[in-house]
């Protein structure tokens, strides 16, 4: 299937979360072509295609990402670009991170850092919860890897790890921020690389990354563990959307706040979280490179296309999820989502595949932050705009969840 537009570019800046799974709804089609960025793009969406999509014997990373995700949200040469054995080794050094151990120490530090808020909170006029939540985890994610971060640094590091989350789908000022974020961001976390090679210790995620070597034996060059050390810090904070999303969940759903905070079914929060991640739109879209030619469903892949999937549409096939645009934790009782149906945040396998490292962590953060917004405080939501912009990505209300009248039950 093809488009005839010249070029999506624009359409997809302005509609981002629907506009891939719109164009295969009206080809009736899993997978077609167009224009992105003037070059030929091939688009997939549904499970299907994303079984093909993580097959690394037809695809690969390695110039799939646009040069503007490179320069803002990835950085060069990280973990996203690569494939093969290089690729296995870096991925398996971030998986190891991932102990549960590790995951304990870290939910125990967002815990901590949110019940320290909690009583700055009660004394505040209103609270902005997505700034608030972001430099929470900010604080928790630099504690765990090791990262030393004096509290007056806190709103500066927070910033521009935001400032590269926002930058990549974005044009003008906020994408120029991205960039900029990304230098200093990048000479930042060098620096704290540099120092963890010459104290020359073990233990710290920072003292890890700053130590892995890479398949030659060689250590990583220092801009590129910035990368690295970066690619733990920033999606940690960037979970602090669906903390809000969670939020915005609990405020339309009274019935579920009502069960999450008597009910101690870890079930629940479990579901919860799971319908959280699938309903709100987190990143849209994914970027790979076909390996080789091949045919899939009658359509040919031709070597070196960039191929984007779908992962917000995906997450709301109506094929995979009935009723797809309501709000339904109850979905996940009782079922295990495989991994290709959910992936908010990319599918396959973890250890082998691209599926993102932090995808537990992600989970984790969330459910302390639900309990803590059902159980170890009471707040009240004022009028505000809680629209979220079509042409925004990665999404975020207008008003970034305000609360007022926080105190301690």
């Amino acid at each position: 299937m093809h488009m005839t537009v010249p070029d999506e570019t624009l359409p997809l800046l302005a509609r981002p979360y629907g506009l891939l799974s719109a164009r295969a709804r009206h080809l009736d089609a899993d997978v077609y072509d167009t224009r992105m960025l003037l070059r030929k793009t091939t688009c997939m969406t549904g499970a299907d295609a994303a079984r093909v999509f993580y097959d690394p014997d037809r695809f690969v990373r390695e110039g799939a990402a646009p040069r503007r995700l490179r320069v803002t949200l990835f950085g060069e040469r990280g973990v996203q670009g690569l494939d093969g054995r290089r690729h296995a080794a870096r991925k398996q050094m971030f998986m190891s991170l991932m102990t549960p151990e590790a995951r304990d120490e870290l939910r125990g530090l967002v815990a901590r850092f949110w019940r320290e808020r909690i009583r700055d909170w009660r004394a505040a006029r209103q609270v902005e919860l997505f700034d608030e939540v972001s430099e929470l985890l900010c604080r928790a994610v630099c504690a765990w890897t090791g990262v030393p971060l004096a509290a007056r640094q806190v709103p500066e590091i927070t910033r521009l790890l935001v400032a590269l989350i926002e930058a990549p789908a974005a044009v003008g000022p906020r994408y120029l921020r991205g960039r900029a974020a990304r230098k200093l961001a990048d000479r930042w976390a060098a620096a704290h690389v540099t120092r963890a090679r010459e104290r020359d210790e073990r233990g710290s995620a920072l003292d890890e990354i700053a130590a892995y070597r890479d398949t030659d034996g060689t250590l990583l060059p220092v801009d590129v563990a910035a990368v690295e050390l970066l690619n733990v810090l920033r999606p940690t904070v960037a979970v602090a959307r669906f903390v809000v999303f969670a939020a915005m969940a609990l405020h339309g759903a009274p019935e579920w706040r009502n069960k999450l905070a008597t009910d101690d079914d870890p079930e629940l929060l479990e579901a919860f979280v799971q319908e959280v991640r699938r309903f709100y739109p987190f990143f849209p879209l994914v970027a790979a490179r076909t390996a080789r030619d091949f045919e899939w469903r009658g359509h040919r892949f031709p070597k070196g296309r960039r191929v984007l999937l779908d992962l917000h549409g995906t997450d709301h096939d109506p094929r995979l999820w009935d009723r797809p645009e309501q709000f339904r934790p109850e979905r996940f009782i009782g079922r295990e989502p495989d991994a290709y149906t959910l992936i908010p945040q990319g599918g396959g396998d973890h250890y082998e595949g691209h599926r993102c490292a932090g995808e537990w962590i992600t989970k984790d953060v969330m459910k302390v932050a639900v309990t803590a917004l059902t159980r170890w405080m009471t707040y009240f939501v004022p009028a505000q705009d809680l629209g979220i912009r079509p042409w925004r990505a990665p999404a975020i209300p207008s008003s970034r969840f305000i609360i007022t009248q926080v105190a301690e039950p």
